[in-house]
Formats: structure tokens, sequence, C-alpha cells
């Protein structure tokens, strides 16, 4: 090939940041497919009560982050072989790639703290919604469809009830652990650190992507015009 010196070190240093891009691509892909089928998350959001059913924005981040897995795996292979073979062309191709990406990214990164508590509060609702009608229903056979709801939060996070002030009604407390029947952990709190957790790893692989996106659109233009001053071509 026609480029020397710095210039086909930096080719190869493109090659190599492609491929942990790539790796980049498949992990988020892997762990998105993960958040989606992951018991804990599956349990709680399918849950349904009368015609109130759980929210379904997380579902929604976790199809975005498949997209974004797929299309990073897309423009990693695509700056591989753009930058193993020289090619002008791919290299802007995969340029504008990444300026649309990190640009996406970025965005979502802006939505997402904004909303960051967004999750939980609509989980936390749908909670509290199906515990006041039970609680409020006289008619036997709603108590026991609120008591099913509620047991599958209660088992899954490990919690029982609002909180440990409030005073739990006795068909509530039938479907709460028999160890945690008397020290009442909250499941509020339990929502909150469940998806608090799941926020914080996403968010450090996308920092992590970020870094690697500017050094990769520093490189290829630099290759580029490497390649288009290189007296072979």
């Amino acid at each position: 090939m026609g480029v020397e010196g710095c210039t086909k070190c930096i080719k190869y240093m493109l090659f190599f940041l492609n491929f942990i891009f790539w790796l980049a691509g498949c992990v988020i892909l892997g762990v998105s497919l993960w958040l989606r089928h992951d018991t804990k998350t599956s349990s709680l959001l399918d849950q349904k009560f009368e015609d109130t059913v759980a929210p379904s924005t997380f579902y929604i981040s976790v199809y975005i982050l498949i997209a974004v897995g797929a299309v990073m795996m897309f423009v990693g292979f695509l700056g591989c072989y753009g930058a193993i073979q020289e090619s002008q062309c791919l290299l802007g191709t995969f340029f504008a790639c990444l300026v649309i990406l990190f640009a996406c990214e970025v965005a979502a990164g802006i939505w997402g703290f904004m909303h960051k508590d967004k999750i939980s509060k609509e989980l936390i609702t749908f909670y509290d919604s199906v515990y006041d009608s039970g609680v409020s229903h006289a008619n036997p056979e709603k108590k026991k469809a609120a008591a099913a709801v509620l047991k599958v939060f209660h088992e899954t996070l490990n919690c029982c009830g609002k909180g440990v002030s409030t005073l739990l009604e006795s068909w509530v407390s039938d479907v709460c652990p028999e160890k945690l029947k008397f020290t009442n952990p909250s499941c509020h709190s339990k929502i909150k650190e469940l998806f608090s957790e799941k926020i914080y790893l996403i968010g450090i692989a996308a920092l992590v992507v970020a870094v690697i996106m500017i050094f990769e659109m520093i490189f290829s233009m630099v290759l580029c015009c490497g390649i288009r001053n290189s007296p072979v071509y």
C-alpha cells in the first residue's frame, strides 16, 4: 500500500481502534439483549393489572441500544476494511457514520440524564396503583389479582410494601417473602436501586465508546489526507 512513516502507523492504530469499536458494538448488543431478557426486569415489566400495564420506557431504551450495537458492529467493520484497503471512499463513509453516531450518542446521553429517574418513577407509580387498588377493592377476585402482581415484585426484589412507615394490610403481608414480613424493606428503594445500577452500567459503556469514536474520527481524517498526499496515489 502507498502510505509510509507516521501515516502507516496511524493506519494500523485506526485498524486497532476500529477492532475495539467493533468489539464494543458486540458488547453493547450483548448487554442490551441481556437487559431485555433479564429475569428481574422482565418479570416486573411484563406485569398487568386490570387495564394498567407496567411502563414500557425501559424496553424502548433497550431496543434503541440493540440497534446502536448492531450499527456499531457494521461501522467498526467498515472502518477496519477501509483502513487496511486505504480507501478514501470507505474512510469518508466511515467518518460520516461516526459523526452521525456520535451526535446520536450525545443526544441520547442528554436525554438519558434528564430522564434518568423516569423509569423507576413509572414503575413505582405502577406498583403503588396496584397496591392502592388492592387495598380499596372489596371484591375478593380484585384483591387476589392485585396480590399476584405484588407477589412478583416482592419475590423478585426482596421487598415488602411501600416502606418501613407503611402499616401493611394483612393481605399484602401474606404475599411478602416470609423472612421480610417483619423487616418490611421498601419496594420503592429496591426499584430505584435496580434501575440505577443498570443505567450506571450503560453510562460507563457509552463514555468509553465516545472516547474511542473521537480518536477514530481524528485518525480517519489524518489517514485519508495521508492517502491523498501519498505519491502512489
